[in-house]
């Protein structure tokens, strides 16, 4: 039984080697292949076609130092290329602490070429970073650390010093990430920063104004319904305590007067923080508040997030720092893109303003969403479109107005 089992395997295994080479496929030639792709053959490799490794920043340079920021005290070590590590130090985040730093760097660096990757270079290591830069170092904007970068090493000062360096070594040369001006540039952010927090507390002010006077008579419930304009103001800081009122009705006139007078001075705030932005917009970027549906704040904030030339190595990496980069979202026989929900939410709240002031005023921009709806594009769709052409029109403007010798 044993026999007929095994002529049966056997004239099965025969057959199948006869199909095989009935289509055409060499035995031999199928082992080598195997052999070949197991010694580790490069099988993606296209003929005539040179395949280059990516570069990384630890070919160019003779050490790097990486920098772990704090309010207090600065972390910082120093390594070689290989990533081993040369020294670590610790100063405070003083000017005399700063120059300690520098010292240091002197003293350990193998050669010429450094580079510092600075955690927070907008936060605590903000004035580290200006100082390094001032002395010639190249100083990068290191991110934090991931979980998955942390996993299996702790936390530790020295440890996140360490991570800045690693991070630093595996960067492209070409691509790196330079951090934000200062100068005119900071002055708009500050700017933007102060008429956020007003905007934010007027209309806190505006809503509890409202609440009072829904509460009043039928003349101060028609001013709760509509927006106040500064005559209404006016009239609302100059009224009179009503004779004989309750102390619930003096303490609410009381109220009125105090949020109406608040609420004058914030515009008049506003208005003068507007100017502001306006004249340094003028200088760093003359016309570009001549393009339709860009005012000075909008445009402030492209300013702040562009930065300068070479931060957005191209328009559509400022697209997708805009958060105006279109997604695939496609499914089966459906082809499409949707908006894109990360990058700066600031900079995309601006292209925002942009694409529907130009949706209400705009001729061109109307003729454009009728061709667009007319192809079955959705409104949101559309928007996508205008803020990704939005974006390229912005990245192209200020790359030519705010271009600086090398």
């Amino acid at each position: 039984m044993s026999a007929e089992v095994a002529g049966a395997g056997l004239a099965h295994l025969v057959g199948l080697i006869r199909s095989l080479s009935a289509c055409g496929r060499d035995s031999s030639q199928m082992c080598r292949s195997v052999t070949s792709s197991q010694a580790g053959a490069d099988l993606t490799a296209v003929p005539g076609r040179e395949h280059r490794p990516m570069p990384m920043l630890a070919e160019t340079v003779d050490a790097v130092v990486g920098v772990d920021t704090h309010r207090d005290t600065h972390e910082l070590e120093i390594a070689h290329p290989t990533g081993a590590v040369i020294a670590t130090c610790t100063v405070p985040n003083t000017s005399d602490g700063f120059a300690r730093a520098l010292g240091w760097i002197t003293q350990h660096a193998p050669g010429p070429r450094v580079v510092a990757a600075v955690e927070g270079t907008r936060s605590y290591g903000s004035a580290l970073a200006r100082a390094l830069g001032g002395a010639g170092l190249v100083v990068l904007e290191a991110e934090q650390p991931t979980a998955s970068e942390r996993r299996g090493r702790g936390k530790t000062d020295a440890i996140d010093a360490h991570l800045a360096v690693l991070w630093a070594l595996r960067l492209d040369p070409a691509r790196l990430p330079t951090p934000r001006a200062d100068g005119d540039r900071e002055a708009l952010r500050t700017l933007l920063c102060a008429r956020e927090e007003i905007t934010t507390a007027a209309t806190g002010q505006i809503n509890r104004l409202k609440a009072l006077l829904r509460d009043g008579d039928d003349r101060d419930r028609a001013l709760a319904r509509g927006k106040f304009t500064d005559a209404d103001l006016n009239t609302l800081a100059r009224r009179r305590q009503p004779v004989g009122a309750t102390r619930a009705q003096a303490v609410r006139h009381g109220e009125v007067r105090r949020l109406t007078v608040a609420l004058r001075e914030a515009r008049r705030e506003l208005k003068a923080n507007h100017a502001a932005l306006q004249g340094i917009v003028d200088e760093l970027a003359p016309r570009l508040t001549d393009q339709p549906g860009i005012g000075p704040v909008s445009a402030a904030q492209a300013i702040v997030s562009f930065s300068h030339p070479g931060r957005c190595r191209s328009e559509a990496a400022f697209a997708a720092l805009a958060g105006a980069s279109p997604l695939e979202a496609s499914s089966g026989p459906t082809t499409r893109h949707r908006l894109n929900r990360g990058g700066d939410r600031a900079l995309n709240r601006a292209l925002h303003i942009i694409a529907m002031i130009r949706m209400s005023r705009c001729p061109t921009t109307q003729a454009y969403v009728e061709r667009r709806r007319a192809q079955g594009k959705s409104a949101r769709e559309i928007r996508r479109c205008l803020k990704r052409y939005i974006a390229r029109q912005l990245h192209r403007q200020l790359t030519a107005a705010m271009a600086t010798p090398a």
